[in-house]
């Protein structure tokens, strides 16, 4: 099993790479993303969080953003919390310029209660206002994800998953934004866990926008 997941791992890679060198003057890339998030609980409906985020641009070879978010999770019920953080944001713009982003985000999300053959699902509804040269702005994102447990003679403590988000964007006053992703998230310890993924973007106004992500999020549970 682990050599057919390090097989999948590198065919991905290779056709990131391909398609970022075919459709580089088509406005694609072939990029890296990884998390590493912190979460401390503080009471029984209060965790506070923490997280560190870098993208790798260029077919992944060099840095292309880097984030840091501060904020707490609220969970007044065990299938729904409310997330009120914190972004500080520097990216490089289509000039190759770093330039300083602050976002104030809301996010909730809905795990709905119901299993069907196995199959679970959630909702994830967020908003962002963007303060930024030359113009603040606002967006709207929501995310639907279907999830189903792994047999654990494949991998053992683990979930494939499947997930799409939609974006509105205020400036240009439209959804602008489609992201597919498909992975699989595994419990490493009672503290941590991972999930790697598979990401394809479509934008028809960021540059670059239509993107091949292979991503990492490493989850720290105190």
């Amino acid at each position: 099993m682990k050599c057919f997941l390090w097989m999948c791992f590198f065919a991905i890679t290779a056709v990131i790479s391909a398609d970022g060198q075919i459709n580089r003057r088509s406005d694609s890339d072939g990029q890296s993303w990884n998390d590493v998030q912190l979460t401390v609980p503080m009471t029984k409906q209060f965790d506070f969080f923490l997280q560190g985020t870098g993208y790798f641009g260029n077919n992944a070879t060099e840095l292309s953003d880097r984030r840091i978010a501060v904020g707490f999770v609220y969970k007044p019920a065990k299938s729904f919390s409310v997330t009120p953080f914190y972004w500080n944001i520097n990216a490089r713009n289509s000039a190759g310029k770093f330039l300083t982003e602050h976002q104030l985000n809301l996010r909730g999300n809905y795990r709905f209660p119901f299993v069907y053959k196995g199959f679970g699902l959630s909702h994830r509804s967020q908003y962002e206002y963007r303060i930024r040269q030359p113009q603040n702005s606002w967006r709207y994102r929501a995310m639907l994800t279907v999830d189903k447990n792994i047999p654990k003679r494949f991998i053992p403590k683990a979930k494939f998953f499947v997930a799409d988000e939609i974006f509105y964007d205020s400036i240009i006053k439209k959804f602008n934004r489609n992201r597919l992703m498909i992975g699989i998230s595994k419990t490493l310890t009672k503290k941590v866990s991972a999930d790697i993924y598979y990401m394809r973007q479509n934008d028809g106004y960021a540059h670059p926008g239509d993107l091949n992500i292979l991503g990492t999020a490493v989850k720290i549970h105190l």
